[in-house]
């Protein structure tokens, strides 16, 4: 069986510790890769040392390359393009949520401001994505 992995792209070192202590609760206990921008992100999906995450939790405001072009190059590769991403941001404007699904996001979460309900949004995250959820077979 195949290790299921989490890809997390996220800058913000406090939403980044948030989101494991998040996973460390709901006791998902996958492997998680941090991607601290957007060329860290490609560097992990297309480097020499790619890895085939199970899913991708973006977030849109990155350094280097913003999120929703990382989004972009996810969709356009053939390897990659089926790679359920889901958006996991603070931004709140209706035109990155609707170039997010445009360029083929699988969902599209705000992060809540507070703790709890964030935890209840990471364990819906996880049983959905990493237990529900069947991906397709290469």
């Amino acid at each position: 069986m195949e290790e299921k992995i989490i890809l997390l792209i996220e800058d913000n070192p406090d939403d980044i510790d948030l989101t494991l202590r998040a996973f460390k609760k709901n006791n998902i206990v996958n492997k998680i890769i941090i991607a601290r921008d957007g060329e860290e992100a490609l560097e992990h999906l297309f480097g020499a040392n790619a890895v085939k995450p199970t899913l991708v939790l973006l977030d849109l405001k990155l350094p280097k390359i913003d999120g929703l072009e990382v989004l972009r190059k996810i969709r356009s590769n053939e390897k990659t393009k089926l790679y359920p991403v889901v958006v996991l941001t603070s931004s709140t404007e209706q035109s990155d949520l609707k170039a997010a699904y445009e360029l083929g996001s699988n969902s599209y979460i705000k992060k809540p401001v507070n703790f709890e309900v964030f935890l209840e949004a990471v364990h819906k995250l996880g049983v959905y994505w990493l237990i529900l959820n069947e991906p397709p077979v290469e």
